[in-house]
């Protein structure tokens, strides 16, 4: 959704903090590093030492070895609003939310790379919101809808190329629902089995088995009906055990209907704590 909550609030100040954790049984540490005029609005953690980040106006950029370089892009004379990054192991992916959506490719082992445009989508209802790599080859991102479905690209070559998921194989989205834009968040996989949530109107769960190829929706409990209502994340532990959150963003301190658990690989949901906090979250 072009209204974008946001999913972090340390993200968006000059200086933001990483939590690091070397053990369980161990404090964490935590270090702050100033990166002025820069709203990051997602992240991606390459090793140890390395993070990697993507925000607004074109900028991206690195922390590593505790030294930060931020670098920008532009696109035909365009700066792009990222949303989006990814890691396959080889290579880091920035998506662009809205027209055109500007994918990009660039090495972090090579000192000079530059980013590489590796695909691009050109309309009015353009819109990317999540992006995630299952394995080396398999890649998908998703967004709103242009047609009747949801957008769904994907990649089975590292990210080469790309290619948009015919919209027989995905269900119909309901009048009134979307992807909010919670840098990541609405996209989860275990081994070839995504997962996509959807707010608004309707707030359901979309799965596939087949590395984003195919797909089927389920119903969910949580909050929905409003502009600004449904599920912000989802993640899984494994193939049964995931989690979906979101909430209200206009009423952020209500419980009800924010929280969500499956033990069947999103088959069924069921709501948890809605008389106990956190309300809203993404």
């Amino acid at each position: 959704m072009k209204i974008s909550p946001i999913i972090i609030a340390l993200l968006l100040l000059p200086c933001f903090a990483l939590f690091s954790q070397n053990d369980v049984s161990k404090d964490f540490t935590l270090q702050e590093f100033s990166i002025p005029k820069v709203s990051i609005r997602a992240i991606e953690t390459l090793n140890n030492h390395t993070v990697w980040f993507a925000g607004s106006h074109g900028k991206f950029g690195k922390i590593e070895n505790n030294k930060v370089k931020v670098d920008s892009i532009k696109y035909q004379d365009k700066f792009p609003f990222f949303r989006s990054i990814a890691y396959n192991g080889k290579n880091i992916f920035m998506l662009s939310i809205e027209n055109p959506a500007v994918l990009y490719k660039i090495n972090p082992a090579k000192k000079d790379s530059k980013p590489e445009v590796v695909y691009k989508e050109v309309g009015e209802k353009v819109f990317y919101d999540a992006m995630t790599f299952l394995d080396e080859k398999h890649g998908i991102a998703m967004g709103d809808p242009t047609e009747d479905c949801l957008s769904v690209i994907i990649t089975e070559n590292g990210g080469k190329s790309w290619q948009k998921v015919d919209c027989k194989n995905i269900p119909k989205i309901i009048e009134g629902e979307a992807a909010f834009a919670a840098s990541n968040g609405n996209v989860a996989f275990n081994g070839k089995t995504v997962w996509m949530v959807t707010g608004g109107k309707k707030a359901r769960v979309y799965k596939s088995n087949d590395f984003g190829e195919n797909w089927k929706v389920v119903e969910t409990p949580m909050v929905q009906g409003g502009k600004m209502t449904g599920i912000f994340a989802t993640d899984f532990y494994n193939s049964k055990k995931g989690i979906i959150m979101g909430g209200d963003w206009d009423a952020k301190e209500k419980t009800q209907g924010a929280k969500a658990l499956t033990h069947d690989g999103g088959k069924t949901w069921s709501l948890v704590g809605n008389d106990s906090a956190p309300g809203y979250i993404s």
